[in-house]
């Protein structure tokens, strides 16, 4: 993507009453440079812009100020979230963040049925992971340790050592769950 500036440039240039054959003089380029500069033709070197910059005291935030102010934002709508159940656990899709795998997020709601659990006493996943319990009660299982969980409880832990989470309690253990970066466990669904 090439960011487009020319217009900001030309529209000072303009304002202070100042020619192109006298910015080009003064930052010791051709008058065509900076013609192709304002018209977006050519990216200027840095040098170049920054000289630019300083003959028409333009404040360079004022160009880059509106650069990458517009990225995509990712809506699950209620109505649309995937959903997928596994051995008494429902996972329903809150995320859709997942398309960056390297520094996406995925996060879900959980039901665990009671005597349920999800993930593995085996092996971890690089990562992070942060759950916070909205009803029932539960532990996780982290290496050799157990923390016992209740409603209003949240935890976090690096996700590369093996983890449980189990529903300990009569009712569904419902909780929010959030994983750093991303699996991709919805990419599929």
């Amino acid at each position: 993507m090439k960011y487009k500036f020319g217009e900001k440039i030309r529209s000072v240039r303009e304002r202070k009453g100042i020619t192109m054959k006298e910015v080009a003089e003064k930052c010791g380029v051709t008058e065509s440079l900076i013609s192709q500069i304002e018209r977006n033709k050519v990216s200027p070197a840095i040098e170049t812009l920054l000289s630019i910059v300083d003959v028409m005291d333009i404040d360079i935030e004022y160009l880059f100020g509106d650069f990458k102010k517009n990225k995509q934002v990712d809506i699950v709508k209620k109505n649309d979230r995937n959903t997928f159940s596994s051995h008494g656990v429902v996972y329903e899709q809150l995320s859709s963040a997942w398309k960056n795998l390297e520094h996406g997020i995925e996060a879900y709601y959980l039901e665990i049925d009671s005597g349920s659990e999800k993930g593995s006493e085996e092996y971890g996943h690089i990562g992070m992971e942060m759950g916070i319990i909205l009803q029932g009660k539960g532990e996780l299982k982290y290496g050799t340790e157990t923390y016992v969980l209740e409603s209003g409880d949240s935890i976090s832990f690096s996700s590369d050592i093996p983890h449980v989470l189990r529903n300990t309690g009569g009712s569904k253990l419902k909780a929010y769950w959030v994983v750093t970066p991303s699996k991709g466990f919805f990419k599929e669904i």
